[in-house]
């Protein structure tokens, strides 16, 4: 076996790729041996399983737990200047506002971690805030006027703050409470509801042509509403080591003639190893169990997903004033439940990261072998800011699926899904799959090695449509836009052998550009 100097360190990788051209090679079927030896065959020379080895804390510490606003208490939250209670935000700067004195102020803001922060991270933190929800937990709760000695009732399963009906002040919940309703910090709202308004009519608008007509005749966007929903928001210091095989394309060629053609690849085959450390910032996950799903045959939660990320370094503690004048949604999940994913997202994360040190094997690389150490993790529990138009659309069928069309209410990021018209779009299709064919047989005989493609011009036409107007497919991209840094990595490229006339233009199995529980959902035919 001959190895391969390609890295072995971090501070080592901008080194180019030292590929040998002393090559062995035999022209007779090969095992999967360090021989470097020619393989006329396709086959992936690992017979290892991709394996998940066990992630674990390697604390075995009890959580520890954070107080995130140790100082809160319930009752009124005064203005600074006047002691008004009267508070709202204003959006235009994201400050609160007294709205009896005008005096605007800022409420201290939560910061981020450092890398230095994250690689000093051990064990699990918990904010307090993101405890874990007590199931029998009082939800109504009765609090006394600081200035009038009324007793005040506060649903927090509706709202964190009620006025006094005798002096009007209002009262706030500022203490968590172990019901999910009180949160860690909150992301306060920048986009306005009449910029927010502009950006969903702008989108549908683009979609109306094969929209529902009830739809089309019932939009309207004074049903937007602005709500900040739950988020978990994770810091991760983790190890993650990653072992298998990948190929390099040396030769591409092509055999026969005519109509008997075929082009063939011949190709290195390298055991590859990579091993580093993940230091991962605010990686966001939904923490009600009503958007965690996804998509599914009655909301297309997906949708709000998709909108993420969010710059959550610009949070501040919590405030129930940042809440006057939006809904709420409150967190029912606790942290257990969200490990798993978590697990799997990260995984994403460093195959992603991996991925920018495995330019040399251009077919691809089939990773047998993911191993995760979490070493340290902190959860904080937030809430995050989303404009929200909704519409429920009954099927024939009399089930119902509920679209939702998503505007992130700090980067204006927007996505949505819109009922479709299924017999305009159907019979459309079907007259571009008519003229597709039509124009296969005329032109066959001038470009007969391609001709065929036309032919399937109304499948395409419809899945373009059908995908552009409900986005079934939309989702955060986690693994590219979570913010991860890589540290202390080592490399490790070992020449096996050289294969040869290999028909795919990748490698079999190939694995390294992965994503854990991405969704494609099968169109929905029934609409209507």
């Amino acid at each position: 076996m001959e190895e391969k100097n390609l890295g072995n360190l971090e501070n080592q990788n901008n080194n180019k790729l030292d590929i040998s051209n002393n090559q062995n090679q035999d022209n007779g079927e090969e095992d999967t041996s360090n021989n470097q030896n020619q393989d006329n065959g396709e086959e992936d020379t690992s017979n290892n399983q991709n394996q998940d080895n066990s992630e674990e804390d390697t604390s075995n510490n009890e959580p520890k737990i954070i107080q995130t606003n140790p100082d809160a208490k319930d009752g009124q939250n005064k203005c600074p200047k006047c002691g008004a209670t009267d508070i709202s935000l204003n959006a235009n700067n994201g400050k609160l506002r007294c709205n009896f004195c005008r005096y605007e102020f800022e409420v201290e803001k939560v910061g981020t971690d450092s890398d230095s922060d994250l690689r000093n991270l051990k064990g699990e933190v918990i904010g307090s805030g993101a405890q874990n929800i007590i199931a029998d937990v009082e939800d109504v709760l009765t609090f006394k006027c600081s200035s009038c000695g009324a007793e005040v009732i506060i649903n927090t399963t509706e709202t964190t703050q009620a006025r006094c009906h005798w002096c009007r002040n209002t009262l706030s919940i500022n203490q968590q409470i172990p019901n999910g309703a009180i949160p860690d910090m909150v992301l306060p709202f920048k986009l306005k509801k009449d910029d927010a308004k502009v950006e969903i009519e702008t989108f549908v608008e683009k979609r109306k042509f094969f929209a529902h007509p009830k739809f089309k005749e019932e939009f309207s966007t004074q049903n937007v509403m602005g709500v900040y929903l739950p988020y978990m928001v994770v810091d991760i210091n983790g190890h993650s080591k990653l072992s298998g095989q990948g190929e390099h394309t040396v030769r591409t060629y092509t055999v026969g003639s005519d109509k008997n053609k075929e082009t063939l690849h011949d190709a290195d085959l390298y055991n590859v190893e990579r091993e580093f450390d993940v230091l991962i910032d605010d990686l966001t996950i939904e923490s009600s169990s009503d958007k965690l799903m996804g998509m599914s045959s009655e909301k297309t939660n997906n949708i709000i997903n998709s909108i993420m990320p969010f710059d959550t370094e610009n949070s501040v503690k919590w405030n129930a004033n940042y809440l006057k004048g939006y809904s709420s949604e409150k967190r029912d999940i606790n942290i257990e439940q969200l490990k798993s994913i978590i697990i799997s997202q990260i995984k994403d994360i460093s195959r992603y990261k991996a991925n920018t040190t495995l330019a040399h094997y251009d077919r691809g690389v089939k990773w047998s072998s993911e191993q995760l150490d979490i070493k340290g993790q902190k959860w904080i529990a937030a809430y995050l800011p989303v404009w929200l138009y909704s519409y429920q659309q009954v099927k024939s069928s009399k089930k119902s699926l509920l679209h939702y069309v998503a505007v992130n209410a700090r980067t204006k990021e927007i996505m949505g899904s819109v009922p479709i018209h299924m017999p305009k779009l159907f019979a459309t299709s079907a007259v571009v799959e008519v003229f597709g064919i039509i124009i296969a047989i005329f032109t066959a005989p001038i470009t007969d090695d391609y001709s065929w493609i036309v032919t399937i011009a109304g499948f395409v036409f419809f899945a373009y449509f059908y995908f552009r107007y409900r986005n079934t497919n939309a989702r955060h991209a986690h693994e590219k836009e979570t913010k991860a840094t890589v540290e202390n990595l080592k490399r490790v490229d070992i020449f096996i052998r050289r294969k040869t006339g290999l028909k795919n233009s990748n490698m079999k199995g190939a694995n390294n550009k992965k994503v854990s529980n991405k969704n494609f959902a099968i169109i929905d035919w029934l609409i209507d």
